[in-house]
């Protein structure tokens, strides 16, 4: 029993890490205008990242929903603050694309049970997918379903002015994650045995 309870002290512990290091990444940022708003690059998707690469699936998963749900709860994590209302926001759904990935990226690394680079690259551009695919799917559904606009913008213009900008900065973090997670890996393992 003591060593059960030890276990899920150290994945709170481990998880409740990442989860903070998804927040702090959320504020570093470099601000990009597009039209008349702007959007963020930010160092979250590197946590995200190594969140999946170097904790498994579920962990990682539950790491990436303790921060969803910190913010939703109003406190302000997020790029712009917090609160449930940022359900509303197009852009939520790349923060839902975070779990979606780490949780991917987890598991591809779980269901090959290896940390070649090989591995890990792969298991990173599966997430990389998956999360500009739930961020384009969200954009799309919020802005011609729930809050419906007369200048609502189509899937070409979500890629181009919401996707484009970032994805090869996201892609090389896809790649400086895997050389971190390589490094990190034995500190982390040492920790979760």
């Amino acid at each position: 029993m003591a060593v059960r309870r030890r276990g899920l002290t150290r994945d709170i512990a481990v998880c409740g890490l990442f989860s903070a290091l998804i927040a702090v990444g959320a504020f570093i940022k470099i601000v990009i205008p597009v039209g008349g708003d702007t959007m963020n690059f930010t160092l979250q998707w590197l946590f995200v990242l190594l969140a999946g690469l170097l904790l498994g699936g579920r962990r990682a998963f539950r790491s990436v929903m303790t921060y969803l749900l910190i913010g939703l709860a109003g406190f302000p994590v997020f790029a712009r603050g917090g609160g449930p209302a940022y359900l509303i926001r197009p852009t939520f759904g790349f923060l839902l694309g975070f779990a979606l990935a780490a949780y991917a990226i987890g598991a591809v690394c779980e269901l090959f049970r290896s940390s070649r680079v090989v591995v890990c690259l792969l298991a990173a551009t599966v997430g990389y997918v998956l999360y500009y695919g739930m961020g384009i799917l969200y954009f799309y559904f919020i802005t011609h379903v729930v809050v419906v606009t007369p200048n609502t913008v189509g899937w070409g213009a979500i890629f181009m002015i919401y996707c484009l900008p970032t994805m090869v900065p996201d892609y090389l973090l896809c790649i400086l994650a895997v050389i971190l997670a390589g490094q990190l890996r034995p500190v982390i393992s040492q920790i979760l045995d």
